[in-house]
């Protein structure tokens, strides 16, 4: 019996530890068969799986019918493309479905029944895999033939409900909704009175001549508010007043009146508020993790002061060391932590830990992730010591700072002198040869910086790695041209060899020349922190990666479902004329991402670089082709993407900049330390701690651990 207690309690004590590291719920069933079944099902292989089944069905839309299994997306050049027979795609599905039912299966049982009622996101998956099932079977009794099927739209939901960060970011934006409402509001107001004062101005007149504006622009009230929509993007200026421009200059100022109060005032005006409520929510979100982190590491320390092991004398409760121990050595956790946690108990003198004791040794977890660079080799030799002590200098990297912009200074040189020339008449000699000479420096440079920090330290930095990759690159390059067309010398032009021209050669190398010059980044100190900026971005915030991959996939599928069969290919395109059929044709050609006619309406990069196209469809598929409720498939798509999410990237953008720039300051600048945030140390200074009392209480909450006090 007390054995078999003592090992219950260190294993939940090691799956309390884990949710702590991974800021996850404690309130999960604590019994041992319930704990190995939460181990097995949050292991890395169950994870796996369950990401690769989102990943499988995620991508069955580019195999499906319509399929996107194209070299090309012009219909003119590309070969029919290949539809899967009607089952295939459904079994893959099915067999999706299966591991989706599981995985809901086993995340509610292992919470409980009372647990389940309270959580909305496992009733909302289940009514999800109901309706996907229910869906399914349709499809199948109309043997593939149905042009709406609305699981296609539901399954960005399995990989929403897969992230709890992306759950809190939902939320987050979902708590942030209010006050963007009443700014949109406002934008709506702004843009319904400069409607009406547009259709005054630019009434119908008897002179047809002087109509231009009102007949492109302004005929009707849906048209006026669509043209000044679309000004609001910015995407039909200066076209949309040219006509009224050329009429009287004085037409401009309600043009400019509306971009200055629309543009300038109003949209800036709600990245501030999204900046400002958005922060705090995201703060809130960042808060309750920290709780839940705390939370798991009290709940670790309760169950194993329960051990028969701990002194009955104790006046408070306390933790042996060696128990402690033992839960670490069994406990998921990154090495690093693991390693530092049990150096301090290595040198700590007591035998028990009290409760702040326990939890400040897992405040290892909250540290910023430091990388300690091997050091540099001791030679004996006098003469390799001054030669390390040259070439490991500062100044060293700085004469190849400056050795890579006299290489840059030279191909612009070479580039502007050869720009009107045909490449018959080129002489690559002067090229070729001072590529040659800047290669081998470069080459010499690597090998005198792995002279004097030795390999490991040489390679522990990622500028070096980037350096010597593209120097080696080179270097191969560089030997291939001389293998196929020989050394350069004057009038050093030959004819197409192998898989490459000399020029094309050449072209190359100067191409990673260039990108090489990347280098000096690290170098200054304030490009070095808007580069890290970026990267920090692209690494922690994968949840919004995430939901703006939501929101893509769930925009793509509805625009097949709409706009199925609205273009028809043409044969000849050459002449367009006013025909609004062709106009989408041409479009459609000539823009990879925009498909229509059962093809994909993939919409990468609608509002933020091709805002004319957004337009231009807007326009004609609302107006000519379809019907004029086709506006609001495009309205709410820009609000959602541009608007709300362009502004939500650049609040979070912001925050990381200037939590960076602030730190900058109070921490000082050491050379073989690089230290590695993540979303929740990036406000780590700004949270609150949580008192013991609330810590107590939410443990006495939980609805499957009984504690002794």
């Amino acid at each position: 019996g007390a054995g078999a207690d003592n090992d219950l309690y260190i294993n939940q004590a090691i799956v309390f530890i884990e949710d702590a590291i991974q800021y996850r719920s404690i309130n999960h069933r604590v019994d041992s068969k319930s704990l190995w079944l939460y181990r097995w099902y949050y292991s890395r292989t169950c994870q796996w799986i369950l990401s690769l089944t989102i990943t499988i069905i995620l991508a069955l839309a580019f195999i499906e019918e319509p399929s996107s299994l194209t070299v090309t997306s012009d219909v003119r050049y590309r070969r029919p493309a290949w539809n899967p027979p009607c089952g295939l795609t459904e079994s893959i599905e099915l067999l999706c479905f299966l591991v989706f039912m599981v995985d809901v299966s086993v995340k509610s049982y292992l919470i409980g029944w009372k647990e389940f009622w309270k959580n909305k996101w496992l009733m909302a998956y289940i009514l999800t895999l109901i309706v996907s099932l229910a869906d399914w079977i349709v499809s199948l009794s109309f043997f593939c033939k149905e042009s709406v099927r609305i699981r296609r739209i539901l399954r960005p939901f399995f990989l929403l409900q897969n992230s709890s960060m992306m759950k809190k970011t939902l939320k987050s934006i979902n708590s942030t909704l209010p006050e963007m409402a009443s700014v949109v509001l406002l934008l709506a107001v702004h843009l319904s009175l400069f409607t009406m004062f547009a259709m005054l101005l630019f009434a119908r007149t008897k002179d047809n001549q002087q109509d231009k504006e009102w007949v492109v622009y302004f005929r009707n009230l849906p048209d006026s508010l669509t043209s000044l929509l679309v000004l609001l993007t910015t995407a039909n200026n200066p076209d949309v007043m040219i006509p009224a421009y050329s009429k009287n200059r004085a037409y401009s100022i309600f043009f400019i009146l509306f971009t200055v109060l629309g543009n300038l005032f109003l949209m800036n005006l709600l990245t501030a508020i999204i900046y400002n409520q958005f922060r705090g929510y995201l703060l809130k979100s960042v808060q309750s993790s920290l709780f839940r982190r705390r939370l798991g590491i009290r709940a670790a320390f309760e169950v194993l002061s329960s051990l028969k092991e701990t002194p009955a004398s104790a006046q408070q409760s306390c933790v042996s060391v060696g128990a402690l121990l033992q839960v670490l050595q069994k406990a998921e956790m990154d090495s690093r932590c693991k390693q530092a946690i049990m150096r301090s108990l290595k040198m700590c003198s007591c035998d028990q830990l009290s409760a702040a004791q326990f939890q400040k040794l897992f405040e290892e977890l909250d540290k910023d992730a430091i990388k300690q660079h091997p050091s540099s080799p001791e030679y004996q030799s006098r003469f390799m010591q001054k030669m390390q002590f040259a070439f490991g200098h500062p100044y060293f990297g700085y004469l190849g700072n400056v050795v890579a912009l006299a290489n840059i200074i030279s191909i612009c040189v070479v580039l502007v002198m050869d720009a009107d020339k045909q490449p018959s008449e080129r002489d690559d000699f002067f090229l070729g040869a001072i590529n040659c000479f800047f290669i081998l420096y470069y080459l010499l440079e690597m090998l005198l910086k792995i002279l004097a920090m030795g390999l490991k330290r040489y390679l522990s930095y990622p500028s070096n790695r980037f350096d010597g990759l593209l120097t080696i690159i080179l270097l191969i390059l560089e030997i291939a041209t001389f293998a196929v067309y020989g050394f350069p010398h004057p009038g050093w032009r030959p004819e197409f060899m192998g898989l490459l021209s000399l020029w094309d050669m050449v072209r190359l190398v100067n191409m990673l020349i260039v990108f090489r010059f990347l280098r000096i980044i690290p170098n200054m100190k304030f490009m070095a922190l808007v580069v890290t900026t970026l990267l920090d971005l692209v690494k922690n915030l994968r949840a919004f990666a995430g939901i703006l991959l939501v929101v893509f996939y769930a925009f793509a599928i509805t625009g097949i479902m709409l706009f199925k069969g609205a273009v028809v290919p043409l044969g000849n395109t050459r002449y367009i004329g006013n025909n609004p059929n062709a106009f989408v044709f041409s479009l459609w050609v000539n823009n990879f991402f925009i498909i229509f006619q059962g093809k994909k309406v993939i919409s990468w990069c609608f509002a933020h670089f091709q805002a004319e196209v957004i337009c231009c469809l807007l326009y004609v598929l609302s107006v000519h082709l379809i019907c004029r409720w086709a506006k609001i498939y495009f309205v709410a798509w820009w609000l959602i993407s541009s608007v709300i999410w362009v502004n939500l990237f650049v609040a979070l953008l912001l925050e990381n900049f200037i939590h960076k720039w602030d730190r900058r300051c109070q921490r000082e600048s050491l050379s073989d330390i690089e230290y590695q945030r993540t979303v929740e140390l990036m406000f780590r200074d700004v949270l609150e701690e949580p008192t013991e009392e609330e810590l107590m209480e939410k443990l006495h909450q939980h609805p499957h651990l009984q504690l002794c006090r």
